[in-house]
């Protein structure tokens, strides 16, 4: 039970659906915007999700095997906890829930087309670890987008279907907070897949991927790491400077949990070279992840 906990990556399950709780009822509730699930409908909706996102742990830990009994040889469960016919059992299974209840639930709230949110996420995570993992970049963005998609999609299936004429401009200003936290999402996950190639370069090598630091060299990636992670500190500044500079207690969690920490990765990865010294910024930007997508809890605080 534990290895396949371990598989499906329990704790960032656990981090997804209470992100998408926290949107239902540390946002849309206390704003009071117009809602189309209910608690079973919602629950539904993040059960679907979590199944899509853990069939992509596993076919990740299937198609990365030969990489990771180099990268983390101690670590792997593919043919060590787990056989590789039982997880592509789990896989096909946890594919089947998640893109049946996405099919379900989009039909439910008469919208049929956005069952391909999860047709897509689902495809593009197997596709990941199939083809495009071993293209330079590639990816690193489609892995990026589907955690991107997270909060958009919370938005599509609860929010947008219950837009009338006379709520569209609170829809809207909601919907354009869910845009914003996806955009930070992206930028930051998309770090964190680069400091991993960093990370895992030895073992990608060997495996034949041709991932940024492979191609490039570390010094150069080092470089690249340094200049995208300005982006996402700008926008933390910009929307501190813009939205927040009024509640102090939300200046000094936006300083002290998102700025400082990625302030703390621009200083280190400019010289970082160690297998250690990447999993360490690794971890940072996973802090500043969650710090970034828990913060939806504390926007009724701040805006209301």
């Amino acid at each position: 039970m534990l290895s396949f906990l371990k598989l499906i990556r329990a704790g960032n399950l656990i981090f997804i659906a209470l992100t998408m709780y926290l949107i239902k009822y540390a946002l849309f509730e206390p704003f009071g915007v117009a809602i189309t699930l209910n608690l079973l409908g919602f629950s539904l909706l993040v059960l679907a999700v979590i199944c899509v996102a853990a069939s992509g742990y596993i076919i990740n830990d299937i198609f990365d095997l030969k990489a990771d009994l180099k990268n983390k040889p101690n670590r792997t469960l593919i043919n060590n906890k787990i056989s590789e016919k039982v997880a592509y059992r789990l896989f096909f299974i946890l594919n089947i829930i998640g893109v049946g209840l996405g099919f379900y639930l989009s039909n439910t709230i008469g919208r049929p087309g956005f069952s391909a949110f999860f047709i897509f996420g689902s495809a593009i995570l197997y596709l990941y670890n199939s083809q495009f993992q071993q293209t330079i970049l590639v990816g690193n963005i489609l892995v990026s987008i589907i955690v991107g998609l997270v909060p958009i999609g919370v938005g599509l299936y609860d929010l947008l279907p219950a837009i009338t004429d006379q709520n569209q401009q609170t829809q809207s200003v909601i919907f354009s907070i869910l845009i914003d936290y996806s955009i930070f999402a992206f930028l930051i996950n998309f770090l964190r897949e680069i400091v991993k190639d960093q990370e895992d370069i030895d073992g990608d090598y060997n495996a034949g991927y041709k991932t940024l630091p492979i191609v490039l060299g570390k010094k150069r990636t080092n470089k690249i790491l340094f200049a995208i992670a300005l982006i996402p500190l700008g926008f933390l500044v910009f929307y501190i400077y813009k939205y927040l500079f009024e509640n102090i207690q939300a200046v000094i969690y936006t300083l002290l949990l998102l700025v400082a920490p990625l302030l703390f990765f621009l200083i280190n990865i400019w010289t970082a070279e160690k297998k250690k010294e990447y999993s360490r910024l690794s971890l940072v930007l996973k802090a500043v992840l969650f710090f970034g997508l828990i913060s939806i809890g504390l926007l009724q605080f701040i805006l209301l």
